[in-house]
């Protein structure tokens, strides 16, 4: 199953994660340990009460991760 990373927006293949969370009951995936930590730090940047992603809540990973 296909899953977007809630903080840069990549998707990321179940399984093959390089890190995930659970907040509020929901697992969210991450395609790095940085974007695990960012989500961390604040999740709710970047997800609704009813744990689906915020629109454009997603940051730049320009510079990689």
């Amino acid at each position: 199953m296909e899953h977007t990373d809630p903080v840069c927006g990549m998707k990321v293949v179940e399984g093959k994660e390089a890190a995930k969370s659970e907040y509020k009951g929901t697992t969210y995936y991450f395609c790095s340990r940085g974007c695990k930590v960012a989500f961390e730090k604040s999740p709710t940047r970047f997800v609704n009460e009813d744990g689906s992603l915020k629109e454009g809540g997603q940051m730049s990973m320009e510079r990689g991760h």
